[in-house]
């Protein structure tokens, strides 16, 4: 069976990186505008274009990236990617249904990079029934809330039926 090459990064192989070994032969690591790489690899600019950009080679900046985890806090950033695709949408042929995808994964996205489902239903008509006479009466005088009804807002049906049944 042919083997391949291309050798096996830390990454690949479960081994930690020398850092120390990795500095010492690394020209991006080296280089002036190192936090611009890495900050641009981190924002999903492409491999190519970085090392066309800082005279580096390609290879060098996955090695780089590898090395220091970079992967990693790209992953968390998949913001930026959809930010990308959102800003470009008028300038690239996309059809509607790309453009609203994008834009709605991006709304699902938390400011940590997490996918965040938002499935919750809510019934306003049956809490302003909870509410007595003065509360209904501020609220149409002064648009104030109690405060039960915003810590009702954020509870799912099985906490309110636990807290109703008193378990």
């Amino acid at each position: 069976m042919p083997t391949s090459r291309k050798a096996k990064s830390a990454t690949d192989t479960g081994k930690p990186v020398n850092l120390g070994r990795h500095a010492a032969e690394c020209k991006i690591c080296a280089h002036a505008d190192r936090a611009e790489i890495e900050q641009e690899f981190v924002n999903w600019g492409g491999a190519n274009r970085i090392a066309a950009a800082y005279g580096v080679s390609r290879d060098g900046v996955y090695r780089h990236a590898h090395a220091l985890d970079l992967f990693r806090k790209r992953q968390r950033n998949i913001r930026a990617a959809l930010e990308k695709i959102i800003e470009r949408a008028g300038e690239v042929d996309v059809n509607a249904a790309s453009v609203v995808a994008a834009v709605a994964a991006y709304a699902k996205i938390n400011g940590r990079g997490e996918w965040i489902e938002r499935a919750e239903t809510l019934n306003l008509n049956d809490l302003f029934e909870r509410m007595t006479a003065p509360e209904l009466e501020a609220y149409a005088a002064d648009g104030v809330l109690p405060s039960w009804f915003e810590t009702t807002v954020g509870a799912t049906a099985s906490s309110s039926e636990r807290e109703r049944n008193g378990s």
